[in-house]
């Protein structure tokens, strides 16, 4: 079975819609955007600098556009029975793909779930990530620092969320100990109790939305610990209550393996999931459609699997 993964928010280039940019069956993908962004995406990622990619609603619309571009150009090819899950923001593309929402219907709630985030955020928040410690290494300079755990990735890499200050000082006490540790393209603490105020009108919106029951060929797995997902209505809570509860992104990894995935393809944007998938489950083959140089390359590829 094949797993299409579907990308979280990161640090975006003018380059992400290269792949896609001249493809009519994204044309409609592109119309959508530009309506929410006012101005095309193509254009947008051209003319911004990196900083302004990285502003938070911005950032999630872009993120969820190349997604779904990129599955536009393929889905005719998805005959068979198709794993999709999604990483952080990646989620909202994945039910879209997943056959619930149109295209359209994703990006328009994807643009609520970043004003929402942003409105209960407070202006000062930061995600950073941690490589290298062991859980009983680093929750003492959680709690000493006050951050939270926002995302679980695979091989002890662990993003963490709070106030900037917070974060930067956590990375660098973190690093002097030997870890590797960062700032995310994220200003904004996703996934930690900080958007919890966030939860309840996302479900609103999402519980009013024009959805669909999920496609016969597609299974859809809950991005924030890998449990599969039947019914749109007991899902919605779940799916909104991700943006301030950390997601254990390992264990979504474990149950596609469980599920018997045997080739997954990150949507992007980026190849970082494929290259998780690859350090977590070594015996599944994992391809990014990022590596592709052109779509007829990718189309070939999911094609003749």
């Amino acid at each position: 079975m094949l797993a299409l993964l579907c990308g979280g928010q990161g640090t975006l280039s003018d380059t992400i819609f290269d792949l896609v940019a001249d493809q009519p069956a994204a044309d409609s993908i592109f119309a959508a955007a530009t309506t929410l962004l006012g101005e095309d995406p193509r254009d947008f990622v051209r003319t911004r600098a990196a900083d302004e990619l990285s502003v938070n609603r911005s950032s999630q619309i872009l993120t969820v556009t190349s997604t779904l571009a990129i599955h536009a150009c393929i889905a005719d090819l998805l005959t068979e029975e198709t794993a999709v899950t999604g990483y952080s923001v990646g989620e909202m593309a994945a039910w879209s793909i997943a056959g619930i929402w149109s295209a359209d219907e994703a990006l328009r709630l994807t643009g609520i779930r970043a004003r929402l985030m942003r409105e209960t955020a407070g202006p000062d928040g930061r995600l950073g990530y941690v490589r290298g410690f062991e859980p009983a290494t680093l929750e003492p300079l959680l709690a000493k620092h006050r951050c939270e755990i926002a995302i679980k990735n695979p091989d002890l890499l662990v993003v963490i969320g709070g106030a900037e200050r917070d974060v930067i000082a956590l990375c660098e006490e973190a690093a002097n100990d030997g870890a590797r540790t960062g700032l995310l393209a994220v200003e904004i603490a996703s996934h930690t109790t900080r958007l919890a105020q966030a939860c309840k009108p996302l479900q609103q919106a999402l519980d009013t939305s024009r959805h669909a029951a999920i496609a016969g060929q597609r299974v859809l797995l809950a991005g924030g610990d890998g449990e599969r997902i039947f019914q749109v209505a007991a899902a919605t809570a779940k799916l909104a209550n991700q943006v301030a509860h950390p997601i254990d992104w390992a264990a979504t990894l474990e149950a596609l393996a469980e599920l018997g995935v045997t080739e997954v393809l990150d949507l992007g944007p980026g190849h970082a999931l494929a290259e998780m998938m690859r350090a977590s489950q070594p015996s599944i083959r994992c391809y990014a459609a990022d590596g592709f140089r052109t779509i007829s390359g990718l189309r070939n590829w999911v094609a003749a699997r």
